[in-house]
């Protein structure tokens, strides 16, 4: 019987399903924007995004949104969503939120990075090789932003921009 509790107390983590939730493309500006010689400036903006579906079960996903401009032209924009349903049950609390945070997003973006990648190439573009990310790093930068914005809010008067009110 022991042995029976000792397992049911073992921590869980298991990946139930990856998919891709959302991906699209803009091409503003074709076909003249094939025309132009120059070689497109590249900017990326991530974001990880986690909800619980039940005591045990939660989503966590990563957005990635790559942005190609030819001088002032937008050449491409795509926009992709990857998540995964994820069981994580006996993990304790404070191995919980970097597990999701963290581990998640680094499961999960191997798959987004392919996707954008084959969606540019198939948009008629050279592909774009998205870097790893450190999601570690990404998740103490949003831990650190937290801390400063509640900081802010209880030091007292907030300005209708949100900013803190200086003395």
């Amino acid at each position: 019987m022991a042995d029976q509790n000792d397992q049911n107390q073992q921590p869980v983590f298991q990946i139930q399903r990856v998919y891709l939730k959302d991906l699209s493309l803009e091409q503003p500006n074709s076909p003249a924007i094939f025309l132009e010689q120059e070689s497109p400036n590249i900017e990326v903006a991530v974001d990880v995004g986690v909800e619980a579906l039940a005591d045990t079960v939660f989503e966590s996903s990563v957005t990635i949104t790559v942005t190609a401009k030819v001088k002032d032209k937008v050449a491409f924009l795509v926009e992709g969503k990857q998540a995964g349903i994820f069981e994580a049950r006996n993990i304790p609390v404070e191995q919980l939120d970097p597990l999701l945070g963290i581990g998640c997003p680094n499961i999960i973006y191997p798959y987004l990075r392919a996707n954008i990648a084959d969606m540019i190439t198939r948009a008629g573009f050279p592909p774009v090789h998205l870097a790893e990310i450190n999601f570690e790093v990404f998740y103490q930068q949003r831990l650190q932003a937290l801390a400063e914005q509640q900081e802010q809010q209880a030091s007292g008067l907030v300005m209708p921009d949100g900013s803190a009110a200086k003395h």
